[in-house]
């Protein structure tokens, strides 16, 4: 089973991909995560995705291209995975469609999140994450214990592209860019959730669509698959 989790900067896809990777038990491809540990180990790819997430720009069809093929080849992949911030463009959308095809998978179930603006610049702007144990606080809606550091006691940070002007170019580009590739997958399998909601309301809604979608395959599939299936 191949998931996407789709939508804008700071729609809690960071937030429902761990929930969703540990419910099905596949791997979760967070572009995100692939992107910044290139920029730490200072490659040529990495230098010059730095350069361009640091301005609010998105990274360029060939060298996500490249990352996901490369991370979708490992061994943790071959029953399927969930994919977060993949594709953000139809060009992206369309060599996926080739990959996913080419290795036998069935079409991709697409979770949309759904958040307004005056949302996500708040969520994405008051974003702070501990430098050691990943946690991600927020100084408006979820504020440490202590200002400035993580309740682990590690100083915080605010990433880059988290900064207003930047949280403002993302989105902007995201329409532009990326809310297209929702008209290239719209039909049965992709769904549009609202994502201003508490987080296990959204997730449970999460569920509901996976299962819905699994006890389809199950019906549709020969005699032996179903059997295999369980």
């Amino acid at each position: 089973m191949i998931v996407l989790l789709f939508g804008p900067p700071g729609c809690g896809k960071g937030t429902q991909s761990p929930r969703i990777q540990q419910w099905l038990d596949i791997p979760l491809i967070a572009t995100g995560d692939m992107l910044r540990q290139e920029i730490r180990s200072r490659t040529h790819l990495g230098r010059g995705i730095e350069s361009v997430l640091s301005s609010g720009g998105y990274v360029g069809d060939s060298q996500m291209n490249r990352l996901l093929l490369r991370r979708s080849h490992q061994t943790d992949c071959v029953n399927g995975f969930l994919i977060d911030g993949y594709p953000r463009t139809v060009p992206q959308a369309i060599f996926l469609d080739r990959l996913l095809e080419k290795r036998g998978f069935a079409a991709p179930i697409v979770i949309h999140l759904q958040v307004a603006e005056d949302t996500l610049l708040m969520r994405l702007s008051g974003r702070r994450q501990c430098v050691e144990c990943k946690r991600v606080h927020n100084i408006y809606t979820n504020p440490p214990q202590r200002e400035g550091f993580c309740d682990c006691g590690v100083p915080l940070e605010e990433r880059n592209d988290d900064r207003p002007e930047v949280v403002r170019a993302r989105l902007q580009l995201y329409t532009e860019q990326t809310s297209p590739v929702l008209d290239y997958y719209r039909g049965e399998n992709c769904f549009t959730l609202d994502g201003h909601r508490h987080q296990d309301e959204v997730f449970g809604e999460i569920q509901g669509i996976i299962e819905s979608r699994m006890v389809r395959v199950r019906h549709q599939a020969p005699q032996a698959v179903r059997a295999a299936l369980g």
